[in-house]
């Protein structure tokens, strides 16, 4: 709560520079833009990540607590960085904005992470009340202090059955969004909290509801009777029909490629200012299609009727702005490839502060849509970019590779930067990166050029390419991991490349990150090792695993829909080559027919295809008589 409340402080202070720069009315200096688009992608990341916080389970926070504390220390990072280019000397305001927002600055610059010590000491109530429990169940053994508990859940807001039953409500959500990516730790942690919640609301309430939850039930049928009177003066959108961007009403809503659901005009908006992630999950987008959601804009649009709700809204100024739209665009065009002539003069000339300021501006300016990206290469940018990739400087060095990544989102960008030679310069970084960033940046990279069929061929064919993927798939932040692990799963499409990735090690380092409940890329593994299971050496290698067929039994269960294709792909996999001895540890495992019997009646179409030719082959096994089964 303290990170949160310091976010919010911080854009409030900025929302005044805001509306002193729009009462003036006078043109801004190009680095001002930049400045000013880079602080909004990270408030419109701070405000989705203080609405996931918001909507999420409270436990699993606590237990999360370091890493959402390290998501707003990045924020406020980067909040600095931006600030490095805003020329406060030119813009027209006040003295005393000036004075905040330099005192801003300097802190955003000075900022660590911050995690609250009073959270720690309720996260370690927690873990101690969790290890406990686990360990009553597995052994009946334990004693659950119920005092402590109440105690612990009433400090986070849990006072009520209602609390209770939200919290619960929240982890189950939570459990089927980690399932993809989590693994089963997590949602092995996550489902001994629904049981501790569970159990304690039994316990604690057993009695009947204390006071305070009669007042509440009280008050809440109160506010019923108010609400029915004056639903005309004040409507309250459901939650589902809002957008997590901008949380107003849905009106058009679309899926993105990770499954997630917003109004097609904020999902844009983010798509074209150069972002390539999910707003929701920070998951990579692996394509930029908006696919309408029909069912949801069936009951938006009957939740408008019903409420006398406007679907359209009104908008006076469109035929002006549709006037005005192409002399809009063609002056930003010409904004843009001055800017970034500019900039290019300075990479080639510039001093090492010259040369790191540059890049990182570049690598803002060919964030925001592809028409930068275009005039960014356009004015010769690329070439001194590789170049800088072998700087010794750490900054200037991770600011050339992200500005490439971000042009490469560019296809015709793609050919531009193989022709330059960028690929063993962006190996390099990826190997020997002096900043995890850089080294990740280079994995994204990489990933993005996989996406044409001539580099996959050409970024296999460098030796050290895949090596230093796998490396990364060891080192990495969970990010990074996930960066190295679609590169794989890109360059694995090109079946020549999959003997080289099996015989850099890919295939072990895989199997242990879906037992890595920080690692996050469950479905990206198993992605991999499916298609891995496609050459001879693959399969070998998959076969010779002792610890994988437990984990996919496992998966069956609990893991996405994506997860459980990809696990029941490879358990037939398995059986195709060596049916008896896979059959024997598959039917070992009390879980294994059961799981599949469940994917056969309730899956995906693919899965329950497959999971039927799995029993039916386990099936065949069990009834030919000279079999040791």
């Amino acid at each position: 709560m303290r990170n949160v409340s310091s976010m919010i402080r911080r854009i409030k202070l900025l929302s005044s520079l805001f509306e002193e720069i729009q009462e003036a009315e006078t043109p801004l200096p190009p680095s001002s833009t930049l400045c000013f688009t880079e602080l909004l992608s990270v408030i419109t990341r701070g405000k989705v990540l203080i609405q996931e916080i918001k909507d999420a389970s409270t436990l699993w926070g606590l237990i999360q607590l370091e890493f959402i504390s390290n998501q707003f220390y990045v924020l406020v990072k980067e909040m600095g960085r931006a600030l490095d280019i805003l020329p406060l000397r030119l813009l027209n305001i006040t003295a005393d904005i000036r004075e905040q927002v330099d005192l801003l600055h300097k802190q955003a610059k000075r900022a660590e992470l911050t995690i609250d010590p009073r959270e720690l000491q309720r996260r370690e109530m927690l873990l101690e009340v969790m290890a406990n429990n686990m360990m009553q169940n597995k052994k009946n053994k334990g004693y659950m202090d119920f005092g402590k508990m109440e105690e612990l859940l009433s400090s986070i807001g849990l006072r009520t059955i209602s609390d209770y039953d939200i919290e619960i409500s929240k982890l189950e959500i939570e459990a089927q969004n980690q399932a993809g990516t989590g693994g089963l730790v997590v949602v092995s942690n996550i489902n001994n909290l629904i049981s501790l919640v569970s159990y304690s609301k039994s316990m604690i309430f057993r009695d009947g509801e204390n006071e305070e939850s009669k007042k509440e039930s009280c008050s809440y049928l109160y506010n019923k009777v108010n609400d029915s009177s004056s639903s005309s003066q004040s409507m309250s959108i459901p939650d589902e029909f809002r957008c997590p961007i901008s949380l107003d009403l849905m009106r058009d809503p679309v899926i993105v490629s990770s499954g997630h659901t917003y109004d097609r005009n904020s999902i844009a908006q983010w798509i074209n200012s150069g972002h390539h992630t999910c707003p929701k999950s920070g998951q990579r987008l692996i394509h930029t299609a908006l696919i309408p959601n029909y069912a949801l804009k069936s009951l938006v649009q009957q939740w408008c009727y019903d409420n006398n709700v406007p679907l359209n809204e009104p908008n006076s100024s469109v035929s002006e702005e549709k006037s005005n739209k192409k002399n809009s665009n063609d002056a930003g065009a010409d904004a843009v490839k001055m800017t970034a002539e500019f900039l290019v003069g300075k990479l080639a000339t510039g001093s090492a502060d010259t040369q790191r300021q540059a890049a990182y501006e570049l690598r803002l300016l060919a964030k925001t849509g592809m028409d930068n990206r275009r005039i960014i290469a356009e004015v010769g940018a690329i070439p001194f970019l590789v170049t800088l990739l072998g700087s010794h400087d750490p900054r200037i060095q991770e600011h050339a590779v992200t500005a490439m990544f971000n042009l490469s989102i560019y296809d015709n960008n793609k050919v531009l930067l193989m022709s330059a030679g960028a690929v063993d310069k962006i190996v390099q970084v990826l190997e020997q990166g002096r900043t995890m960033e850089a080294r990740e940046n280079a994995a994204a990279t990489i990933f993005s050029l996989s996406m044409l069929d001539d580099c996959k061929v050409q970024i296999g064919a460098r030796p050290r390419a895949v090596p230093a993927l796998v490396l990364l798939l060891k080192e990495g932040t969970p990010i990074g991991k996930r960066d190295a692990a679609t590169a794989l799963f890109n360059l694995a499409v090109y079946n020549p490349n999959k003997s080289i990735i099996v015989s850099s090690g890919a295939v072990d380092v895989l199997i242990e990150l879906l037992m890595d409940d920080k690692a996050s890329i469950t479905d990206d593994a198993l992605s991999v090792l499916a298609l891995l299971l496609g050459c001879s050496q693959g399969l070998k290698e998959i076969r010779n695993s002792r610890e994988l067929v437990p984990l996919l039994i496992d998966l069956l269960r609990f893991g996405s829909v994506k997860g459980k294709e990809n696990s029941i792909t490879l358990l037939l996999g398995l059986c195709k080559e060596e049916t008896e001895v896979v059959a024997r540890r598959l039917l070992a495992n009390p879980r294994s027919v059961p799981s599949l019997q469940s994917l056969a009646a309730h899956g995906s179409l693919r899965a329950r295809r497959k999971a039927d030719a799995l029993l039916r082959l386990l099936n065949r096994c069990c009834s030919q008589p000279h079999h040791s089964l």
